[in-house]
């Protein structure tokens, strides 16, 4: 879809025009926005966006090849399906359990035994989820291949048997890479370089040993003896977004956007507190309540010595140092 700008009103905000769209993949360009914000909603894409993966394991057998802390990592790996996520509460935050409850997590069971000569695989879809759960999508491991299988978790021989309680929790990617919605984030700005930002280093001829992007197509090359724009601004920006499954590209991005707008809503808010004298100014630093600027330091304002000591005295008597004056030539502070 290409979202144009009304008549007169060409930077009343940005402009994304969707180049190409796809189960799992999203290219677009966006425009009226500056390189920070672009850049911002790149990281936000890549790490701050909410998914479900596997947080907790209890092992109640396994006698596979495998050691237990290895199987673990395995199925947190595995993508989990996340529509909806917000409707499962972070367990930091949940009200009604301290570790886990079907508030804040969705619980999976893996029971698997070989009883054949030959080895046997144990794939994603051994997975069960089960009931209740926070929505009916939540948690179900997510299968693309056309088998229906999904990732392989581990192999028994004969008489090998694995089974295992998961619990699912939502979380974001800067916490662990498992909770990451998408497998990269293609990024790029100015094609032909026009900028100067970027300084080729090459052997014989840049233009051979850099090929240009198919971004460049989008943009007009620049003309020989063309003089360098000393103010010129990025202000297209090409987004490539793969996700790994768990959630479209589309809710990708849009979740990520409102991840975004939360954290400068709180940013503005601090910022008004702050103005309005009800902040603590991002807890910055400040003197302890009782000294006030210009006073005597430490003369009786709520601070003494633990030796009982009040006012400038140190627990060696008046003002000086144990070992005598100060280096300074004075008995005290001034």
């Amino acid at each position: 879809m290409d979202y144009e700008a009304m008549d007169g009103l060409e930077d009343a905000g940005p402009r994304v025009t969707v180049r190409q769209a796809s189960k799992d993949r999203a290219d677009f360009t966006m425009e009226g926005v500056d390189l920070s914000f672009a850049n911002s909603l790149r990281r936000t894409l890549l790490a701050e966006v909410p998914t479900m993966a596997i947080d907790l394991v209890e092992v109640q057998a396994n006698t596979s090849s495998l050691a237990d802390e290895f199987v673990a990592h395995r199925l947190g790996l595995i993508p989990l399906n996340s529509k909806n996520v917000n409707d499962v509460s972070y367990t930091r935050e949940c009200e009604y359990c301290e570790q886990y409850c079907e508030h804040c997590s969705v619980t999976l069971e893996l029971h698997a035994r070989c009883t054949g000569d030959e080895i046997m695989k144990v794939y994603a879809r051994d997975l069960v989820v089960s009931e209740p759960r926070p929505n009916e999508w939540v948690g179900m491991p997510v299968i693309t291949d056309p088998l229906g299988l999904g990732s392989v978790i581990c192999k028994l021989r004969k008489d090998q048997e694995i089974r295992m309680k998961c619990i699912a929790k939502k979380g974001i990617a800067k916490e662990h890479a498992k909770w990451a919605p998408v497998s990269a984030v293609g990024f790029e700005y100015d094609p032909h370089n026009k900028l100067k930002h970027l300084n080729y280093w090459y052997e014989e001829d840049a233009a051979k040993e850099w090929p240009k992007s198919t971004n460049a197509a989008w943009e007009d090359a620049p003309q020989d003896g063309e003089p360098f724009d000393y103010s010129a601004q990025p202000g297209k920006f090409y987004f490539d977004v793969e996700s790994i499954g768990n959630l479209e590209p589309d809710a990708v991005i849009i979740e990520g956007i409102k991840v975004l707008q939360q954290k400068l809503a709180l940013v503005i808010q601090e910022l008004g507190d702050d103005r309005n004298g009800e902040g603590d100014g991002f807890g910055a630093p400040r003197s302890p309540e009782g000294i006030h600027p210009g006073g005597d330091y430490g003369m009786e304002h709520g601070y003494t010595t633990p030796f009982g000591n009040t006012g400038g005295q140190t627990m060696y008597g008046g003002g000086t140092t144990p070992f005598g004056a100060t280096p300074y030539g004075q008995s005290g502070w001034q």
